[in-house]
């Protein structure tokens, strides 16, 4: 896939070095949970490996997908400066393999890394004027245009040239799609349907190849 553009990515070789020597790493097999909503909040999880996806249970029981976070993407990081608990799940998409470290540690390197913060701030603040941007974008988009989008940024952040169409490869089901892109399923299904007669994507298992770019960014509208 795609070239991580996450934390870890932004650090030097001697930074990781130093961060790897504070924690541990793990391997999670697809569908593994990483941590569970609710559980406290001891530590943070840095993806050198693979994909996870961060869900929310409704009281009803109903799963929610917060966001995708891949290669170079820290995760678990706000529960341990805000609640303590989890306040989200964390769940392998793909094999995963992940560098682990106490939140006490982690605050630590940051303090004693001057540069490190810098980029951890850094990512920070783009995570949040991305949700902002989602946010204002669900106020005048329809569910297909934020699909559009969705698969726009997914090409973007994750996706492989082929020839001269972009294949995205994840695991997730209409109803994640439609979570993750503020619509319901039965919109997406409408869309990648008609997206596919016209000859704009392709679909097969666990994959959506973009064949005519210019069209997907015309069905997300103006502000993609």
């Amino acid at each position: 896939m795609g070239s991580g553009r996450g934390f870890w990515n932004l650090l030097t070789s001697d930074e990781q070095r130093v961060l790897w020597a504070l924690g541990w790493d793990k391997k999670y097999p697809p569908g593994a949970m990483v941590c569970v909503e609710g559980d406290p909040a001891t530590h943070v999880f840095i993806l050198v490996r693979g994909w996870v996806k961060i869900l929310s249970s409704t009281d009803g029981g109903h799963e929610t997908v917060l966001a995708l976070r891949g290669e170079g993407d820290i995760v678990g990081e706000i529960a341990g400066a805000t609640a303590g608990h989890r306040n989200a799940a964390i769940q392998a998409i793909d094999a995963v393999h992940a560098l682990i470290i106490g939140y006490d540690r982690f605050s630590s390197f940051l303090d004693t890394h001057p540069d490190s913060s810098h980029a951890y701030r850094r990512m920070m603040t783009q995570r949040l004027s991305d949700t902002d941007a989602t946010l204002r974008r669900r106020m005048f988009t329809s569910g297909a245009q934020r699909l559009a989008g969705l698969l726009l940024e997914l090409a973007q952040r994750h996706g492989n040239q082929a020839g001269g169409a972009i294949e995205v490869t994840l695991p997730l089901s209409q109803e994640e799609l439609a979570s993750l892109a503020g619509t319901s399923r039965a919109t997406v299904a409408r869309a990648l349907s008609s997206w596919r007669k016209r000859g704009i994507i392709r679909t097969g298992q666990h994959r959506i190849t973009l064949i005519d770019l210019p069209s997907i960014r015309n069905a997300a509208g103006p502000a993609a």
